[in-house]
């Protein structure tokens, strides 16, 4: 069937130009057909004398809109005289420079081209015609797969993107569906009115929907939007409750329809704008569907559209676009999902299989047993622009009890996962999920850009498993992603998991906006050595962190003696105790150091594994264990320095140990040693500590009573007159079995400066010869006053010396000194004297 042409101006890439009158026709079979004026014109132009023909490729017609070509022969008898003839000498690339003139379709929104750049308007389309060589066309035609060469009725498009080898992909025609907000608003706005005014027609739909509309594009994106928000699913019909809508007057009146509903109505509405629209069949992983089933002899059951834009065709699924069935209430949620407009065939194929593989638009075609082995995504799996790693299909097979699953995102996100008994259909459970996974059979972790799941099915059998994923700023739900089937011939012997419902293992996608910038863990499982393991965190910023530990057989209130922390400026380490055998949670929640307003949010969670040696309950942390544990932030702020130990755990073999730092703001401090009693001591803690005072520099020193772990609290007084806070705890593991004796008991006068050199013991044998030495600044007399008084000897270097006999006791020696010219004396320390044994 030929077509009337209008050709108002255009331009041959060759040394003559060809002007067509509005008359002129074309051909199917390419060539120019001409009225006898127009081609006596051409026979008396001796510049035609060598005559080359020329091919018409494509043309716009003005009949309906459409693209026509006919193959009847030009009449007249002579062949020469049939046929539109120039004397040419043109390269191919002039000619697909022409080309892309009439087939590039792009949308640009008014404020995005500039003004100079304009798109050609249908109606400059319309009466714009290419030529090409036929010697070039020879040349194409041998290099293409298939060698027809116009654009037809199911048949691929050869455009200049297929010539070039390369197709042009969604993201080609535009950016962003945010281009389309006008057009998308006024489609949506007109459809309600046209609905209140019961109009049903389809031509005065689509007239009204179109306006504003520029282009073939924006023509078809408001059909499109029209028909995914005015067209609901009839679940009621596909289940067979209801009888099926079938004109199209009805399904826009009941405002539903089944899936040849919405592509007969795509394909209608198109016919009325001019776009060339084809309905496909084929099969698709929608309702009813059921993975691992054989499609070969099964009838298809789903519809869809293939449009023509610019010489190419595109595909699209307004069913799918509308929403998404939920099988278990036998209901229709209503949801636009643009994805399924122009979506790029790589990504329509794996849940669109048609029946003619032309319409599968991939330069390698797959098989349909191929369709039915790839592993399902959502469109949430394409925008969320995640990609498949590990495995390629949907069926898994366990190995030892294992499985994994890794997928690849180039933007941080956030991931959970459901594994359940395995079901039939594929769209069967939810679609979404909330924060926490009760799912304990695997271990997720997320990575810089990958997400590794490892699944461990807690016995034999088929199980289904749904990976759920949210951009990891968002609030919402996490969306479906993806499913697999896994089979278990036989699972692992394990111990329970705790459950995670922090969503995955490792440091979290967000940690590093929290201001942790790494760990010395990984998101795999740490193996337990000797019942204690350490966990260090580096920061980019000072933060504060508080820890979690669970174990399904361990009570809170021992779970937080198995937790130490220590809090620096730029690391965070956590110190952790295990008790039992089995798998552990540890969690870890942060905030910036000084925003106490602030909530603690999780950064990071770990697995961990302890099955060797645990330690016993009397060796767990001290209850009262403060926050901040070790030197750290707040000592630092405190003007607390040089610390001779820089760690929170402190180990001593011997029953004692000096822990010294320096005081630069000389802050009044108070120190106190702690344990959990078995038993009651021969003496109180107080005197098993001991503190000197020189200069800038503190000595704590400790002689421990009996093995076991201690507390050692460090406060000081910031203000004066005001409470003693906390600056930090310190833990002692005595290992030692020989009791250690105590220090001599000390009062108030013993300041700073005073130091006691000989006895460093506070319980004394009687009858006994004891040497005593000691410093006290400014003192003018320093005695031992017992039995007897011994007045004690200041050297050279401003030490107080001298022997004192302890007698029979029991009883105390009191160490005093006067430091004024009065005779009154105070007491700096009292020691003990053993009892005498008969």
């Amino acid at each position: 069937m030929s077509a009337e042409v209008a050709v108002q101006k255009f331009s041959f890439p060759f040394t003559c130009a060809v002007r067509l009158s509005p008359q002129e026709e074309v051909t199917q079979n390419g060539f120019a057909q001409v009225k006898d004026s127009g081609l006596h014109e051409l026979k008396d132009d001796p510049i035609l004398s060598e005559p080359s023909p020329i091919s018409v490729l494509g043309a716009v017609t003005n009949n309906d809109n459409q693209a026509q070509e006919s193959s009847k022969p030009l009449p007249g008898g002579d062949t020469a005289a049939a046929h539109v003839l120039v004397c040419a000498k043109a390269s191919q690339n002039a000619v697909e420079s022409r080309w892309s003139m009439f087939e590039s379709l792009r949308v640009e929104s008014e404020d995005q081209r500039p003004a100079a750049k304009r798109q050609l308007s249908s109606e400059s389309a319309a009466r714009t015609i290419t030529a090409v060589k036929k010697s070039a066309m020879r040349k194409e035609a041998d290099e293409q797969r298939h060698p027809q060469q116009k654009a037809q009725l199911g048949q691929r498009v050869t455009s200049r993107a297929a010539v070039a080898g390369k197709r042009k992909l969604r993201k080609d025609l535009f950016t962003s569906s945010e281009v389309f907000h006008r057009l998308d608003s006024h489609a949506i706005r007109a459809g309600a009115e046209l609905k209140e005014k019961c109009v049903y027609d389809v031509k005065t739909i689509v007239t009204s929907i179109i306006q504003g509309a520029r282009n073939e594009l924006e023509r078809l994106r408001a059909i499109w939007v029209w028909l995914c928000h005015n067209i609901e699913y009839d679940v009621s019909g596909y289940l067979g409750h209801s009888e099926r809508l079938s004109s199209t007057e009805e399904v826009i009146a009941a405002g539903r329809g089944v899936c040849c509903s919405y592509s007969n109505l795509c394909l209608e509405m198109c016919r009325e704008v001019g776009i060339e629209c084809q309905e496909v069949p084929g099969h698709s992983k929608g309702i009813g569907y059921r993975q691992g089933q054989s499609l070969k002899h099964v009838k298809s059951d789903h519809l869809w559209n293939a449009v023509l834009l610019g010489g190419q065709w595109f595909l699209l699924d307004a069913c799918w676009g509308a929403g998404r069935v939920d099988m278990e209430h036998e209901s229709f949620v209503k949801r636009f999902d643009d994805f399924y407009f122009l979506t790029d065939p790589e990504e329509f194929i794996d849940s669109h299989f048609p029946d003619d593989e032309k319409w599968q638009l991939l330069d390698m075609t797959i098989t349909l047993e191929e369709f039915e082995r790839r592993v399902f995504k959502t469109s949430a799996f394409f925008t969320l622009g995640l990609r498949l790693i590990n495995p390629h299909h949907f069926h898994i097979v366990t190995d030892n009890g294992e499985a994994n699953v890794s997928l690849g995102f180039s933007r941080p996100t956030t991931f959970t996962y459901e594994i359940t008994q395995h079901r039939d259909l594929l769209h069967c459970g939810a679609s979404e999920q909330k924060e926490s996974s009760s799912s304990s059979f695997g271990l997720l972790t997320v990575s810089h850009q990958s997400m590794k799941l490892q699944l461990l099915p807690p016995a034999s059998g088929t199980y289904d498993v749904k990976v759920f994923a949210r951009p990891e700023a968002a609030t919402t739900a996490l969306v479906w992603v993806c499913s697999f089937t896994v089979e278990c011939p036989a699972s692992r012997a394990m111990e329970d998991i705790p459950e995670n419902p922090f969503l995955s293992w490792g440091l979290q996608p967000a940690a590093g906006s929290l201001g942790v910038a790494s760990s010395s863990q990984g998101g795999e499982v740490a193996e337990v050595d000797e019942g204690a393991f350490d966990l260090v965190l580096k920061t980019s910023r000072p933060l504060m962190v508080l820890c979690e530990l669970v174990h399904l057989q361990m009570e809170a209130a021992v779970a937080k003696r198995c937790l130490a922390t220590q809090i620096q400026p730029d690391i965070l380490t956590c110190h952790v105790l295990c008790p039992l055998r089995g798998f552990y949670r540890l969690s870890l929640f942060v905030r910036d150091y000084e925003k106490t307003q602030v909530k603690f949010k999780n950064a990071a969670n770990f697995l961990l594994h302890c099955k060797g040696k645990v330690v016993s309950p009397d060796e767990l942390f001290p209850q009262n264990l403060g926050s901040a544990c070790g030197p750290g932030i707040r000592t630092s702020e405190a003007g607390l320095s040089k610390f001779s130990h820089n760690s929170a755990v402190v180990s001593t073999q011997q029953g004692k140990c000096n822990i010294t730092f320096h005081n630069q703001r000389d802050l009044e401090l108070h120190c106190v040693l702690s344990k959990e009693e078995n038993k009651m001591p021969a003496f109180p803690l107080s005197r098993h500590l001991f503190c000197t005072y020189t200069d800038s520099k503190v000595t704590v020193s400790l002689s421990l009573p009996e093995e076991g772990v201690y507390r050692l609290g460090v406060y000081a007084r910031l203000t004066p007159g005001g409470d003693f806070s906390p600056m930090c705890d310190f833990v002692l593991r005595n290992s030692c079995v020989h009791p250690r004796p105590p220090f001599p008991s000390v009062y108030s006068a013993w300041r700073k400066g005073c130091v006691l050199f000989e006895p460093r013991v506070g319980l004394l044998e009687p009858l006994s010869r004891v040497q005593f030495r000691i410093r006290v600044p400014g003192a003018i007399r320093v005695s031992v006053v017992g039995e007897t008084r011994t007045d004690l000897k200041p050297n050279k270097s401003r030490v107080w010396e001298g022997e004192v006999f302890t007698g029979n006791g029991p009883q105390q020696l009191k160490l005093a000194a006067s430091l004024d010219e009065s005779c009154d004396m105070a007491v700096l320390m009292t020691f003990d004297v053993n009892q005498l044994e008969n």
